[in-house]
C-alpha cells in the first residue's frame, strides 16, 4: 500500500461525521409531550371541551416551567445560552456562512422559532389563567385580578393568542417538513434518539451531559414544577 494510499484512507475516515449526545432524555420528553399537549388544547379549545382544556393547560404549565429551568442547568444543548444568537450570527447563517454550532443543536431561524413558541405559549396559559368566558370556564387565577385584566385576558386567549398558537404551531410542523424533504436534514431522528452525526469540522463540541444524575435532577425539578401547576389548579372554584 502507497503512502498516497494511506493518505487519503486517513483523510476519508477523519471526513466520517461523528455520533454525538446533543439532545439530552429530559429535553426530548419535554419536545414530545409540549407537542401533544398543544395539540390537544387545540382541540379540546376549538371543541369546546373545558375540562381536558383546563387540564393539558395545567400541564402545558408545568413543562414549560420545567423548560425555563432546564435552560439553565439542563444539558450543554439544551441551554438557552447555546442557542441564544446575536444578530450577526443570524445574518452570517442566513447568508449561508454558518458557524459550527449552527448545525450542531438549534440553527438560529429555528432558535427564534422556539423561543416564539415558548413565549407564545406561555402568554397564552397565562392568559388562560386569569380568563372568565361568564358562563362555565374561569381560570384559576381570575378571582384575584380585576375585571378590566379578565375581560382583556378573556379576549386575547380566546382571540388573538389562540390565531397565533395555531399559526405558529402550523409554520413549525412546515418548517421542519421543509428541512426534512426539502434540505434532507434529519430533524426528527435526533429529537428521538438524542444522537446526531457530526461532521469532524464540530465535532470537538462538547456533547450534553445525559447520564443518571442529570436524568434525576430533571425530574425532581419536573416535580416541583408539576406541583406548582397542581397548586394553582387547586384555587380554582
Amino acid at each position: 500500500m502507497t503512502d498516497s494510499t494511506v493518505a487519503a484512507m486517513q483523510a476519508a475516515a477523519s471526513d466520517a461525521p461523528v455520533r454525538a449526545r446533543i439532545w439530552d432524555l429530559p429535553t426530548r420528553v419535554f419536545h414530545w409531550a409540549l407537542s401533544i399537549a398543544v395539540f390537544g388544547l387545540i382541540a379540546t379549545g376549538l371543541g369546546g371541551i373545558m375540562e381536558w382544556h383546563f387540564r393539558l393547560g395545567y400541564a402545558v404549565l408545568a413543562l414549560l416551567l420545567f423548560r425555563l429551568l432546564w435552560g439553565f442547568v439542563g444539558g450543554r444543548w439544551s441551554r438557552f445560552a447555546s442557542f441564544f444568537y446575536g444578530p450577526g450570527s443570524v445574518v452570517a447563517y442566513l447568508r449561508g456562512r454558518a458557524y459550527p454550532d449552527h448545525v450542531i443543536g438549534h440553527t438560529p431561524l429555528g432558535a427564534l422559532s422556539v423561543f416564539a413558541v415558548l413565549a407564545v405559549l406561555a402568554v397564552q396559559v397565562g392568559t388562560g389563567l386569569v380568563a372568565d368566558d361568564e358562563i362555565s370556564a374561569a381560570g384559576p387565577l381570575s378571582r384575584f385580578v380585576s375585571g378590566a385584566v379578565v375581560s382583556a385576558a378573556t379576549g386575547w386567549h380566546k382571540g388573538a393568542g389562540k390565531t397565533i398558537v395555531i399559526a405558529l404551531v402550523s409554520l413549525h410542523v412546515l418548517a421542519v417538513l421543509f428541512y426534512v424533504l426539502v434540505k434532507r436534514h434529519r430533524l426528527v431522528r435526533p429529537m428521538v434518539s438524542g444522537d446526531k452525526l457530526i461532521r469532524p469540522a464540530g465535532s470537538r463540541v462538547a456533547p450534553s451531559r445525559d447520564d443518571a444524575i442529570s436524568r434525576g435532577l430533571a425530574l425532581v425539578l419536573f416535580a416541583v414544577c408539576a406541583g406548582a401547576a397542581y397548586w394553582i389548579a387547586s384555587l380554582r372554584v
